[in-house]
C-alpha cells in the first residue's frame, strides 16, 4: 500500500460552495487535486493507494478525510466532483471513530497526534520537505508521505511528524505544489514497482 496525507491548514470544516474552492472553501481546491493526482490513472483508480486529507481551518477543526482506493466508488477525477463527495462528508455527524460516507470515503475527527500514530502503525512515514534526503536514495517500503499545503506545516505537527518519521525525504530544492508532488511520488514509486 502507499499512503499519502496532506495537512490543509485552512480548508474549511463545513460545507461550502462548490463554485469557490480557492477561496472561501479555504484552498479546498488543493486538497481536491492531491486526492485527484495521488489516485486516479488514465481509465481507472490506483487500488493500493490511501488518501488521507487533515483539514484544520474553521469552523470546526480538526476533521481528517480518509479516501480508500481499493473500495472507492461513485466519484470522478475533477474537482467539483471530489469536492462534492467531501461536502457530503462534511455534512455527516463525526466523532474520533471512522464513519463511511461513500464506498471508500471515510470520516473522523481526530486530533493530529492520533492520526500520526495512527498512519505510524500502518507503514513507514516519510516526511516530505525541501531540505531532506533525496528521495533518489532512499529505499520505500510501505511508504505513507505526509505532505503540507502551500503553507507547509505548523511547528507543532511538525514536531508530531518528526516523532514517528522514518525519513525527512525531498523531491529538491524547488517547492512544488501537493498534488505535484504526489504526482511525482507515484510515478517513482511505478518505476520502482513499490505498492
Amino acid at each position: 500500500m502507499r499512503r499519502f496525507v496532506i495537512f490543509a491548514n485552512k480548508a474549511v470544516t463545513s460545507p461550502f460552495n462548490l463554485n469557490d474552492l480557492p477561496g472561501s472553501a479555504g484552498r479546498m481546491d488543493i486538497v481536491c487535486r492531491f486526492i485527484s493526482q495521488a489516485l486516479f490513472i488514465s481509465h481507472g483508480i490506483r487500488r493500493e493507494v490511501d488518501v488521507y486529507a487533515v483539514l484544520k481551518g474553521e469552523p470546526d477543526p480538526i476533521k481528517v478525510l480518509k479516501f480508500e482506493g481499493k473500495s472507492l466508488r461513485y466519484i470522478s477525477p475533477d474537482e467539483k466532483s471530489i469536492g462534492g463527495m467531501i461536502n457530503k462528508a462534511l455534512k455527516a455527524r463525526t466523532s474520533i471513530k471512522w464513519r463511511e460516507i461513500s464506498p471508500g470515503v471515510w470520516i473522523s475527527k481526530k486530533e493530529v497526534a492520533e492520526i500520526i500514530k495512527e498512519l505510524s502503525e500502518l507503514g513507514r512515514v516519510y516526511y516530505l520537505r525541501e531540505d531532506g534526503e533525496d528521495v533518489e536514495s532512499v529505499e520505500f517500503r510501505e511508504p505513507v508521505f505526509i505532505i503540507g499545503d502551500h503553507l507547509g506545516l505548523s511547528e507543532k505537527d511538525e514536531r508530531a511528524v518528526l516523532e514517528v518519521a522514518s525519513e525527512v525525504v525531498s523531491l529538491g530544492d524547488k517547492s512544488y505544489q501537493a498534488d505535484q508532488c504526489v504526482t511525482i511520488l507515484n510515478y517513482i514509486l511505478d518505476r520502482r514497482r513499490v505498492d
